[in-house]
């Protein structure tokens, strides 16, 4: 009954979900194609037995590589099919993968739509990343006998009540799902409350994302030429988040260089236009242009980048962590050894970031201008900046091999070895 009323509110929205995606194709070109795919339309199909691996954005995408890497190499006889829901998530993937998966948008879950999806892929496996949970696909998946695996599955506070509100509906879609993967024994703890069967503590996936050669020789090679310029970076800031943060550093002026890299490509020219309202000159990347001796800003209008901007960080501040939105990955910036500095925000990221601060890596600010201070004293600290960094490249390797413990999971699932010789994380 309750899927029912949750089917017919999806259909009743249906009209007003596919105006949405049309009216954020004006700034974001990527939400106005392949619009079939979100009706279970689709002109691709696989060539082989398929595994499908959905992640839904940018985050996801990134934390899916070395996954999908490594199923690509234990099932080599079959395709990979990658879905998303955002157009950046799409254009991620596209910059990650190439032509090695099978790309598309994910349909709405609705009854047919999901139908049409697993008749036209047949996946022998399906991996939802972290946190996807959809009540009829998953329905469907058990209807078709299509096992389904939650990878790097995070489930906060606030997100199991939200879910729990709701019970009805989410309780039987986690009952279905054939092995839970939960990055910590916090969110294993709350995935089994919220009705997960078979849950197993293997870590978090982004410990083992290896950052791109490429990239980072490119930024060390931009860091040169800058010789002794310091250089903060915003990383994967949010709404609101760059204001905040350009007003809390201003008195600090000085020689430094900022970089930010705004989270979502549609805020690029919305980041571009602050700066050029408070008089900043900028420099942008998506332009080709590098930052000289007049430019006080440098413009990370680019995606799939990320290593680079680390490469040419001193010390990171991590966005989406300074208003109430949950914070951003600080673990790519420790693998890269740039000192972090986070906001109060950070509940998508407790364990990541409890991992840091005890580690010593990174150190957590109650606001902006909080959080501007600590920077520019870090600047003025290079031994303090040197062991901070060391310490987040020694936190990744001790935490490094979810892959494999994701991978044995699979195995479990598709009939192969067992979830319980699974060694668990260190912690």
């Amino acid at each position: 009954m309750w899927r029912f009323l949750y089917t017919l509110l999806l259909r009743v929205a249906l009209p007003l979900l596919l105006l949405r995606l049309w009216w954020r194709g004006r700034r974001e070109p990527g939400y106005r194609g392949h619009l079939a795919e979100r009706l279970g339309e689709y002109r691709i199909a696989p060539r082989r037995e398929l595994l499908w691996v959905h992640a839904v954005s940018v985050g996801e995408v990134r934390a899916s590589v070395p996954l999908v890497r490594a199923l690509q190499r234990e099932f080599e006889g079959h395709d990979v099919l990658l879905t998303c829901m955002t157009a950046a998530g799409r254009e991620a993937a596209q910059h990650a993968y190439g032509d090695s998966v099978l790309l598309a948008y994910l349909p709405y879950d609705l009854p047919g739509a999901a139908q049409r999806f697993l008749e036209r892929f047949r996946p022998r496996l399906g991996v939802l990343m972290e946190t996807e949970v959809w009540p009829n696909l998953l329905a469907a998946c058990r209807a078709r006998g299509v096992p389904v695996v939650l990878a790097n599955a995070r489930m906060s506070e606030k997100s199991a009540r939200r879910y729990a509100r709701w019970s009805s509906i989410t309780r039987p879609a986690f009952a279905g799902i054939a092995a839970v993967c939960a990055q910590s024994a916090a969110d294993a703890e709350r995935l089994r409350a919220l009705g997960a069967a078979r849950v197993v503590l293997t870590g978090n996936l982004k410990f083992d994302v290896a950052p791109d050669a490429l990239q980072v020789a490119a930024g060390r090679a931009l860091k040169a030429a800058l010789g002794a310029r310091p250089v903060v970076l915003l990383a994967s800031t949010r709404e609101g988040e760059e204001a905040m943060l350009l007003e809390a550093l201003a008195p600090a002026g000085g020689a430094g260089l900022l970089a930010i890299v705004p989270r979502h490509p549609r805020r690029f020219d919305e980041v571009a236009r602050l700066l050029a309202h408070r008089g900043i000159a900028t420099a942008r990347r998506s332009r080709g242009e590098l930052p000289g001796p007049d430019h006080a800003a440098y413009l990370g209008d680019t995606m799939g980048e990320m290593a680079f901007y680390y490469a040419l960080a001193d010390v990171a501040l991590i966005g989406g962590s300074f208003a109430p939105l949950g914070g951003q990955n600080l673990i790519e910036a420790c693998a890269a050894g740039v000192p972090v500095v986070v906001g109060p925000y950070m509940f998508n990221f407790t364990e990541a970031t409890r991992l840091a601060l005890d580690a010593g890596a990174a150190l957590q600010a109650d606001g902006a201008h909080e959080a501007a201070r600590a920077a520019l004293e870090l600047l003025a600290d290079s031994a303090r900046r040197a062991r901070m960094g060391e310490a987040g490249i020694a936190l990744c390797a001790a935490h490094r091999g979810a892959t494999e413990r994701h991978l044995a999971a699979c195995r479990e699932v598709l009939g192969g070895a067992g979830v319980g010789r699974v060694s668990p994380p260190r912690h």
